[in-house]
């Protein structure tokens, strides 16, 4: 195997707490930290373990976004990366458009695999990775939380409602992973110097003729409703009581 792509996604850290801003037209980023999708940390993790295995020649992370998004490809290229590409976009655009900037990549670098995060916390969409494999016509191996990497095949390990599946697929493929893949290395400062002479190529959207204009819209956003306060009872009757008065029982 000669090339991995790992797809690397801008979203607000998962110890952020969110805000929804006051004209509800959606999530509030001005001034809030900014971090790679942690389930693509996980996945450029197992990449770099499958090429310092020597079972791969050279990983190149990827994003699809607006220039601030170089952050997360330079902690990607400081995390081991040997290239970066982003793919500048302006404005919203929808998984199944993403799929097909990844299958231009793809082409274009000849890639045998594919490791995505099975999701992004921001949208939870979990689309990516399934698109990408339809449009590609590859197979598609998701939700993995092992990976074994053999002369022209993966084994993958998925975690399913009865247990744990194991399946073989065929490279090139593309794989979506889970949170109990893989626990991603701390970025140290020494690497962070090195990843600003890693190359990053910076790609406009429309030269790779992928029509990018949403197929959906989000029209509004709105915080959850403020949780209601419990009340307290002094025995099962009244917690009875309580129910019956609120048509639970």
């Amino acid at each position: 195997m000669e090339k991995i792509v790992v797809g690397l996604k801008r979203v607000v850290d998962y110890n952020v707490r969110v805000q929804v801003r006051s004209d509800g037209s959606g999530v509030e980023t001005d001034g809030v930290k900014m971090s790679i999708n942690p389930f693509d940390e996980i996945a450029l993790e197992e990449a770099l373990r499958i090429r310092e295995a020597g079972k791969a020649s050279e990983v190149i992370v990827v994003s699809v976004g607006t220039p601030e998004a170089q952050q997360q490809l330079r902690t990607g290229l400081a995390m081991g990366a040997d290239r970066a590409i982003l793919v500048r976009l302006d404005g919203d655009v929808d998984p199944l458009s993403v799929a097909r900037v990844f299958k231009v990549i793809v082409d274009r670098e000849a890639a045998d695999l594919v490791i995505l995060g099975k999701q992004a916390i921001d949208g939870d969409n979990s689309q990516i990775a399934q698109m990408l494999a339809a449009v590609w016509g590859r197979p598609q191996a998701t939700f993995a939380s092992g990976v074994t990497v053999n002369d022209d095949s993966l084994s993958v390990v998925r975690e399913v409602d009865a247990g744990l599946e194991t399946v073989e697929v065929d490279l090139p493929a593309v794989v979506s992973v889970d949170l109990r893949l893989n626990e991603p290395r701390y970025v140290k400062l020494p690497d962070i110097m090195k990843a600003k002479k890693k190359p990053l190529d910076e790609i406009a959207l429309a030269d790779l003729g992928v029509d990018a204009a949403p197929a959906i819209r989000e029209l509004s956003c709105a915080p959850p409703e403020d949780r209601q306060r419990g009340i307290m009872v002094e025995n099962v009757a009244g917690l009875v009581t309580a129910l019956k008065d609120k048509g639970l029982v």
